[in-house]
Parts: C-alpha cells; sequence; structure tokens
C-alpha cells in the first residue's frame, strides 16, 4: 500500500474511531483528538481535569475501540513499584519465577498519579521511554504498541507528590479537560441514566496502529516548517535571545529539546488526521499548547499576576 493510500485509509479509520468514542463520550473534542495524536505519534498523554469529567471513562473507551489490552493502576500513597512493574517470587521447585505487572499492558490508566511517591511514579519512566523495565536485573520487554495515559485533578493539592520535570516531559501532551457545554451535559445526564447497554466495535489492531505509526513518521516535512516549531520552543527559554518579554518576566525554565521533537511529530500526525501528506505552520500551532503547556514553568510574579501557561504560548505566534 503506498503512503498516499494509507493517509486516506488513517482518514476514514479516524473518522469511525471518532464516531464509535461519540457512542460513550459527549463532547470533549479536543481531548478525544489529542488523546488519538497521542496513540499515532507512540506517545503518552497527561489529563487533567476535575473529578467526573470522563478522564477514565475516555481512556477505557479508546482502548476498546483501538481493540487493545488496557489496564488501570489506581495510584496510592502506599503503591510499591513492585505493585506496577511486578516481582519475583518463589515457585513450588524453589526457583524464582517473574510474575508480571499491570504494565505489561498496550495502555496503561495511571489513575491520579500525584497520587504516589516519587519512587513509585519513577517505575514508570524506564517503561515510558524504553519501553521495557528492569526487575531484579532482568530486562523484560513491553508489547507494543504501548502507552500510558495519566490523571491528575488539578484540586486537592494537599497530601500529592507534584510530578518531576524529568516525568513530565516523558509525556507527548498535557490535555485539559473542561466541563460540558449545558446540551452536552443534558445529553450527558440523559443517556448515563438508562439501563441501554452501548456496544463499542473496535476500529484498529495492535498492527495497523503500529502500521500508521510508522506512516506518521515517514510523512516528509518542510524545513521552513520545522525551523518553525524549533524557533516557538526556542522562545519559551528565558535566557534565549528570541525570548519575547513576557517570556522573560514570567517563566523561570523553558521547554527542551523533546518539545521540538514531539512539534514535528505531532504536526505530523495532525497533518494526516486531516487528509494532508505534508504539515504546514498551521498543524504546528494546533498542537503547541498540549506539547508546550507541562514543559514550561512560570516564575512567582506569574502566579501572582494571574498570568497562565496558555496566555504565554498563545503570545509566541
Amino acid at each position: 500500500m503506498s503512503d498516499v493510500t494509507a493517509i486516506k485509509k488513517l482518514v476514514e479509520s479516524h473518522q469511525l474511531l471518532k464516531q464509535e468514542i461519540a457512542k460513550i463520550i459527549v463532547g470533549q473534542h479536543d481531548a478525544v483528538d489529542h488523546v488519538l495524536l497521542s496513540v499515532l505519534c507512540g506517545g503518552h498523554s497527561l489529563l487533567i481535569g476535575v473529578p467526573g469529567l470522563a478522564k477514565t471513562l475516555l481512556v477505557n473507551t479508546v482502548a476498546q475501540t483501538l481493540g487493545l489490552n488496557f489496564k488501570r493502576i489506581q495510584f496510592t500513597p502506599d503503591l510499591m513499584p513492585s505493585d506496577i512493574l511486578g516481582s519475583e517470587i518463589l515457585d513450588e521447585n524453589r526457583h524464582f519465577k517473574f510474575i508480571k505487572g499491570p504494565v505489561f499492558s498496550n495502555i496503561i490508566l495511571a489513575d491520579e498519579i500525584n497520587r504516589t511517591p516519587p519512587k513509585t511514579q519513577a517505575a514508570l519512566l524506564e517503561a515510558m521511554q524504553e519501553r521495557s523495565v528492569t526487575v531484579s536485573g532482568h530486562h523484560y520487554k513491553l508489547d507494543l504498541p504501548f502507552f500510558v495515559l495519566a490523571t491528575q485533578n488539578p484540586i486537592e493539592q494537599e497530601g500529592t507528590y507534584p510530578l518531576p520535570e524529568a516525568q513530565l516531559d516523558r509525556f507527548l501532551f498535557s490535555i485539559y479537560l473542561d466541563y460540558p457545554s449545558f446540551e452536552e451535559e443534558i445529553q450527558v445526564a440523559k443517556s448515563t441514566t438508562t439501563d441501554e447497554i452501548v456496544k463499542i466495535n473496535p476500529v484498529f489492531n495492535a498492527q495497523e496502529i503500529l502500521n500508521f505509526q510508522h506512516l506518521v513518521r515517514r510523512i516528509p516535512i518542510a524545513d521552513n516548517v520545522i525551523e518553525y516549531a524549533v524557533n516557538l520552543v526556542t522562545k519559551t527559554r528565558p535566557d534565549s535571545d528570541k525570548a519575547p518579554e513576557i517570556v522573560k518576566n514570567y517563566i523561570d525554565w523553558g521547554a527542551g529539546p523533546r518539545a521540538s521533537q514531539n512539534l514535528v511529530l505531532a504536526a505530523k500526525a495532525h497533518a494526516a488526521i486531516h487528509g494532508k501528506y505534508s504539515p504546514d505552520i498551521e498543524d504546528v500551532k494546533a498542537v503547541s499548547q498540549g506539547i508546550l503547556r507541562h514543559r514550561i514553568i512560570k516564575n512567582y510574579k506569574a502566579e501572582a499576576e494571574g498570568i497562565t501557561e496558555k496566555n504565554i504560548i498563545e503570545s509566541l505566534f
């Protein structure tokens, strides 16, 4: 199959995916789009929203439509790394046997990831970056495709452990879920209070997802679009000559090189699902908020004056 034909098939499959997801998830179109882009890029996403906005339901529904194995890990203060990765036990023959943990799945929902201490949060780092885990000196490869979709509650920060910057940087997208509109909430109240069971049909399988991920990476991109993406990231660094005044005044640390890589890759995926054979600057802009907002660190002055990451990123355009 040629890449042109494959892109046409991807556009059709993407529309089918959204139709299946819409059977369960009402609204939240931006969040759904970003999760699906994350899948096509082979990246991980952090979903941020108050309780009751269907973060867990969204991840579960996406897993069903993609035809992938799905495991949920509820992060709590007493969760240990072995609860995620697995551990070795003595079998009846007195030999050590490795029992795989829930991380050995295609899609991992790390629910309320900031509720567990850094030691346990770090257990996911190798899995997220290398698609493998090391337990008791033994190396185990994870099944592909592999995604971590983590959720975080922006309120009730007491007793939580903020994610370290190194781990935040591993997430391709930071996705904010907002309250539904009045009409959407009426639809939610209607559809969730009946006895009707909605059947979700898988649209992809694991091999098709891997094929589409390779397709996205093969999409050509013009040098000027790459330069625009790198320039955008460079502007977030307050010590850069290209940084505007708003960045110098309100940012302590800007985004690193991984942000440039992710901007280019996500722009390719965004172009592909819209039937374009090469991304342009508009594709870079479309994915920039989700990729940059968790990679810039505001200073106390920004907090005091109510300047948000969204304000700062929009000013870079």
